[in-house]
């Protein structure tokens, strides 16, 4: 069955001042020098393929001395016009929480909410047609759980994550079509129960091989049809067009390093 793509808006940073200069999950070694030029070269082949596809997408500045802010994902959470800030897990990152909430006063959004608790945005946070799936386990926190579903009226399904490679969810989980709950997912990444809890409410999802998982391949952002992926998780791709998606390969490579690609680079504003 042919499927449609939604036009989307999204919130991306430039790499301005991306540097691993400090280690807070696995991909990040400070020892591997970073190649400035590259990375910049890889995230506007990103912003710009949104932009052919038909999306909107935005920018927020970057600011020195935040060099993870490229991974905007991590920067708040946009539903329905509605914007639950992040509170981040490591101090490294904290003052990239108000840069954000700072973006969205400037540009008219009135809902905004400044967390309480812990969570790193989408990196933990995923919408399906009729979930908000919600990571726990290395950054967000679980009580941030119970704050968003008060805050957006959203059922929200707790999901723990037991690899350190995989730290967020949106490591190991993709939204592929966001009116029908389809998703992909690597299930060595969770536990035991929310393995079991996938696979109730998800039985026919795609399934990563620890190969793709590896490559960043859950990684990703799907317009509903478009699906943007890192180009070396190969075999996501043919199962994503025996399903009807369009998988198109991004080379992140140098935004890799820091451990994020395609949809760390990417936050959505749904609504608003």
């Amino acid at each position: 069955m042919p499927r449609a793509a939604a036009p989307r808006r999204y919130l991306m940073c430039p790499p301005t001042y991306f540097a691993v200069t400090y280690s807070i999950n696995p991909w990040m070694n400070p020892a591997k020098p970073v190649d400035p030029a590259l990375a910049l070269t890889q995230w506007e082949d990103l912003r710009d393929r949104y932009r052919a596809l038909g999306h909107t997408v935005l920018v927020l500045d970057p600011l020195p001395g935040l060099p993870d802010m490229v991974y905007a994902a991590n920067g708040a959470t946009v539903v329905d016009g509605r914007v639950l800030g992040a509170r981040f897990a490591h101090p490294e990152r904290y003052a990239e929480a108000e840069a954000h909430l700072d973006w969205f006063r400037t540009h008219g959004y009135a809902d905004l909410r400044e967390p309480v608790h812990v969570n790193e945005g989408e990196g933990d946070f995923a919408f399906t047609a009729s979930y908000l799936l919600a990571g726990r386990g290395f950054r967000t926190s679980p009580h941030a759980h119970a704050e968003a579903q008060e805050f957006f009226g959203r059922t929200v399904i707790g999901l723990d994550l037991v690899d350190p490679r995989y730290y967020h969810l949106d490591t190991a989980l993709c939204v592929l079509d966001d009116t029908a709950d389809e998703i992909m997912y690597y299930p060595d990444a969770f536990s035991p129960g929310s393995r079991a809890v996938l696979a109730r409410l998800f039985p026919h999802a795609l399934l990563a091989t620890e190969q793709d998982a590896a490559a960043f391949g859950l990684n990703a952002v799907s317009d509903g049809h478009h699906v943007l992926l890192p180009q070396s998780a190969t075999g996501l791709f043919d199962p994503l067009r025996a399903r009807g998606f369009e998988p198109l390969g991004m080379d992140l490579s140098e935004l890799l390093k820091g451990g994020g690609s395609v949809k760390c680079c990417t936050q959505e504003l749904r609504g608003g």
